[in-house]
């Protein structure tokens, strides 16, 4: 199993680019500078779009320039058009519970509450079997404060290990396409940023 199509969700406009909730478009930049794959925008696909090769595997890069509850509108038109199973998209997106300086794989699963996901399910024919890399960005400790925490910038050394584990996981993310995903995972689950 290969992925086609990574995705990094976030919030457009430059009010929104340092904000915790754009950790997913901190990771599709990044996986884009790495391998040289120019983003540019896609009116078809509502985004930043480019396409590129990531350890010899043609891959597909996407940054939604829609707001994030209306993810889905980037991520649906662009798997349809070339025909890429849910099974081979991996979204990025930030994590409430993980700390940052943490990233994990996983495949499947709800939205828990993230408003990017759940319009991404629901648009994919509420198919959830999609990859998600979670990015840690930790928990402002109240349901109330959430809001306010996703769109709030991270104190610099709480960026600082954001970045790191960013920087990680691209590197994880190309292991994943050379080898496998249990090496991609093994690495990158037991990864902390100091």
């Amino acid at each position: 199993m290969t992925i086609k199509l990574i995705a990094g969700l976030g919030n457009p406009g430059p009010d929104y680019s340092r904000t915790r909730h754009n950790a997913g478009v901190w990771f599709v930049e990044e996986l884009a500078r790495i391998h040289n794959i120019s983003l540019q925008p896609d009116k078809k696909y509502s985004g930043l779009y480019g396409k590129g090769l990531i350890a010899g595997n043609l891959v597909h890069l996407l940054i939604p320039t829609t707001f994030m509850n209306r993810s889905g509108q980037a991520v649906a038109p662009l798997a349809n058009f070339y025909k890429i199973p849910v099974e081979e998209i991996l979204i990025a997106h930030d994590e409430l519970d993980m700390l940052p300086g943490i990233c994990k794989i996983k495949k499947g699963g709800g939205h828990g509450g993230h408003n990017g996901l759940r319009d991404i399910i629901a648009r994919m024919a509420n198919n959830k079997d999609f990859y998600r890399l979670r990015i840690g960005i930790d928990h402002p400790g109240h349901r109330d404060k959430v809001t306010g925490h996703v769109l709030g910038k991270a104190p610099k050394i709480e960026q600082e290990k954001i970045d790191q584990a960013i920087d990680e996981a691209s590197r994880c993310v190309e292991l994943w396409l050379k080898e496998d995903l249990k090496k991609a995972q093994n690495r990158l689950h037991s990864f902390k940023a100091d």
